[in-house]
């Protein structure tokens, strides 16, 4: 894993991947290499304006690219259920879980779910079920197709709620967000262990891109009117930030390298934050069989989305 880079990416030719918040930072380098290696790759993108133009910037870089761009909101679950329902693919090798907000306001979801959770976690969570069939398709296919979620370092802020994970009782901007990503991780952590349980051929891995400086940072600030937080923020990217380039290599390695395992972490190489990929620390609390079990019973139960080609 040493010095690996997006020069080391195998051969992606034949293969289907979905990038979730493929317009810009982390998702537009992401959906860049995969077709830079000869991926068919769907950037499923929120705005139609933005994703228009990830698709323009992405083939003035890579002409030859395979890509289309298709209409997600993960805040919406109606809008999750039209895009899987409308993917024209009955097999698809690779699934980022990459799209996300970060430190925002306190506001809901179309569906009333407060919107870190909602969109972090719930969306990708009802995405995948309903992928599943498709992303199961791909036995006996060599390399086994994955589901790579990209959760982050602020994980470390704090476990879930169990009892309150819409944060009703209390909310803080950066705690909520840091819950969000410890679901991220506990959700990669359960979805291994049932696909493991029930034999299938998909990798459920977690990446993180370490200090990226990408529009993630600014944009909660700039949602709720504090210039002089967005200015900090955008200064803090400057001075301390990877590029996106360098951020998106660990969800790269845990999309396409050969070898990785159900369950892993990549990050940064250099403490967390910045470098080649590496196995990557992780929170306890983040492999707990029963905090997993309880997180996805409550996703089933909240978004209507059951995994029922997991239960045999």
């Amino acid at each position: 894993m040493s010095g690996w880079s997006a020069h080391d990416i195998p051969d992606q030719s034949g293969r289907t991947a979905v990038v979730t918040g493929a317009n810009s930072g982390l998702g537009l380098v992401t959906a860049r290499e995969l077709a830079r290696k000869g991926a068919r790759v769907v950037l499923a993108c929120r705005s139609e304006t933005r994703g228009r133009e990830a698709v323009r910037r992405l083939r003035a870089d890579v002409p030859q690219a395979d890509v289309e761009l298709r209409l997600l909101d993960l805040g919406d679950l109606g809008s999750v259920r039209a895009f899987a329902d409308a993917l024209p693919y009955d097999r698809l090798d690779l699934l980022v879980n990459n799209a996300g907000v970060m430190a925002m306001p306190y506001g809901t979801t179309a569906d009333g779910f407060e919107t870190q959770f909602g969109v972090n976690h719930l969306g990708h969570f009802a995405l995948t079920g309903l992928l599943l069939p498709a992303l199961l398709a791909t036995r006996g296919r060599s390399p086994e197709a994955r589901v790579v979620t990209v959760s982050s370092m602020a994980h470390l802020l704090g476990n879930i709620e169990p009892d309150d994970l819409n944060s009703e009782r209390k909310y803080g901007r950066w705690v909520a967000y840091g819950r969000t990503k410890t679901a991220n991780l506990l959700f990669t952590h359960e979805l291994a262990r049932r696909l493991a349980a029930t034999g299938a051929e998909v990798v459920a891995a977690a990446a993180h891109p370490g200090y990226a400086a990408t529009n993630l940072q600014t944009a909660g600030p700039r949602a709720e009117g504090r210039p002089v937080a967005e200015r900090l923020m955008a200064l803090g990217n400057r001075v301390f930030g990877q590029p996106a380039e360098a951020g998106a290599l660990p969800v790269l390695y845990a999309a396409t390298a050969p070898g990785v395992r159900p369950d892993s972490f990549t990050g940064p190489s250099l403490a967390m934050w910045r470098g080649a990929p590496a196995p990557s620390r992780r929170a306890p609390w983040t492999v707990d069989d029963r905090a997993g079990e309880r997180l996805w019973t409550a996703s089933e139960q909240l978004t209507g989305v059951f995994y029922e080609a997991l239960k045999g």
